[in-house]
């Protein structure tokens, strides 16, 4: 199945696959899918970007990818120069800093531990650092340039066209639509509040023909259906429903090319749908999650108001390292704490299975599905 987009970027199947692990991009784009790298958790600097991106070159064969960064709209002083790690950590008020400590030692976890964390890096969700990782994105033969929060800065679009690379930008809602239109979006993706991470309340049943109903009215560009969806017969019919391809994300967490952890990525296996909730507890903004001890002490009376980000994951990203650490070493109370940015999806995903595997998967049931609607037409024509 080629739609216009697999013409834009050169690509085989519009199966997009963001991926926090350059060997799934990789793996993803050699298949015939489009790997998207996904550098939008804000601890990413220009110099582990190049790292990474000059990797995934090295490994992709040539195959096009993509890259996704997240430069929040809705961020206090994100225009503030010089903001580090350090820096921000600073601002935490020390009863936010005392809830994480206490949380932690009661399931065993040392919060002194020593982590990669704790070492002072860049933020990339400011101006100043996401001009260079525009600047670092562009040095790479990156095809589609997603802004993951909201409108991409103008500085982004710019850039990225003067290049004849395409802009990309997620969605919740049909104003959400218009309002990327207006910023000289190349191509919109419909993420439903199914969705991993970041996500509005809207389902992606009900928001991708508003979304496509919206662009044809307006400037007609792609539209990718993303939140909810694990399966060949799911990205069908979201086809069906007028989107160009489908953005993908849970369904890659548990393979064997993840950088997830054993624990983590049984938790994964193991999760059924329901096992996910929208919570500010991860980053400050409602992400979708594994329900976990850690989600629920923030719900509980008496637990601090999350905070804005970027203040909320500098928290979270220390502590869910020393967490992974503990786990591994040995330390099972910890478990209960173990969670990570998922879908709704995720309930589909049962096994453990390569990049790869997972791309041909959904090309079979993909043509099944396609196949099944051609015999009930043929059916229904000689009714």
């Amino acid at each position: 199945m080629r739609t216009p987009i697999c013409d834009m970027l050169g690509i085989d199947f519009p199966l997009f696959a963001f991926s926090h692990c350059r060997d799934v991009v990789a793996a993803v784009s050699k298949a015939g899918g489009f790997g998207v790298f996904g550098a939008t958790n804000g601890h990413v600097t220009p110099e582990q970007l190049k790292i990474e991106l000059d990797w995934i070159d090295a490994h992709v064969d040539g195959k096009p990818y993509g890259l996704d960064i997240a430069v929040p709209e809705n961020m206090a002083n994100r225009e503030a120069a010089g903001q580090t790690s350090r820096t921000l950590e600073a601002m935490i008020p020390e009863g936010h800093k005392r809830f994480v400590r206490e949380l932690l030692e009661r399931h065993g976890v040392n919060p002194n531990m020593p982590v990669a964390a704790d070492e002072d890096h860049e933020i990339g969700h400011f101006f100043d650092t996401a001009r260079r990782m525009v600047e670092e994105g562009l040095r790479h033969p990156i095809r589609l340039f997603v802004n993951a929060l909201g409108k991409p800065p103008e500085f982004m679009v710019e850039a990225c066209h003067a290049q004849g690379v395409l802009v990309g930008a997620l969605v919740g809602s049909a104003g959400h639509t218009l309002r990327q239109l207006e910023a000289g979006v190349d191509v919109i993706v419909a993420q439903g509040t199914e969705a991993a991470a970041h996500c509005g309340e809207v389902s992606t049943m009900v928001l991708v023909p508003e979304v496509v109903k919206t662009v044809e009215a307006v400037r007609k560009v792609p539209v990718l259906a993303a939140g909810g969806i694990a399966t060949g017969q799911q990205m069908a019919a979201a086809m069906m429903m007028g989107a160009d391809g489908a953005w993908t994300g849970s369904v890659w967490l548990p393979t064997m090319e993840s950088e997830q952890s054993d624990p983590l990525r049984e938790r994964l296996i193991e999760a059924r749908s329901r096992d996910t909730i929208r919570s500010r507890a991860m980053t400050g903004k409602f992400a979708r999650q594994l329900k976990s001890a850690w989600n629920e002490a923030w719900a509980a009376p008496g637990a601090p108001d999350p905070l804005p980000m970027p203040f909320q994951h500098l928290l979270t990203d220390r502590a869910f390292q020393q967490i992974e650490k503990s786990v591994a070493g040995g330390n099972d109370k910890a478990r209960a704490l173990l969670t990570q940015g998922t879908g709704q999806a995720i309930g589909l995903v049962d096994s453990v299975k390569s990049a790869r595997t997972v791309v041909q998967d959904f090309m079979v049931e993909f043509a099944d599905a396609i196949e099944r609607m051609e015999t009930l037409m043929k059916a229904n024509e000689m009714a």
